[in-house]
């Protein structure tokens, strides 16, 4: 199994950046997904989860309108859109792969997202 974020990167508040993770080594389309994230000097946040189908998304309340996960089973990647962002957002994301028991069994090496200006 292999999880692999990109297109984190700078950006200034009130921008934009795409990520996208892509995944290896199992049927993703057979699994939820989430996005976590880990603030400096923070402990983990989920931020988001979609499930198989991509028809169910939840969000926590702070990305709630300004994060959209979305997936594409057919080229086995998650997506995390993300608008309006603000320099509380500045984190290491994490896409990660829901257990069957709970929680998470797989991670993405991370993928640093810093809004500043």
């Amino acid at each position: 199994v292999q999880l692999v974020e990109s297109g984190g990167g700078l950006v200034q508040p009130g921008g934009s950046l795409r990520l996208s993770c892509a995944a290896s080594g199992f049927s993703f389309s057979r699994y939820s997904m989430s996005w976590v994230r880990q603030a400096p000097g923070k402990g983990l946040e989920w931020i988001s989860e979609i499930y198989i189908s991509g028809n169910n998304t939840y969000y926590t309340n702070s990305v709630k309108g300004r994060f959209t996960i979305s997936r594409d089973n057919a080229k086995n990647t998650l997506f995390l859109q993300m608008n309006t962002l603000k320099p509380e957002d500045t984190a290491l994301y994490y896409c990660a792969r829901a257990a069957a028991v709970g929680g998470y069994d797989y991670w993405g090496q991370g993928a640093q997202v810093t809004v500043s200006s």
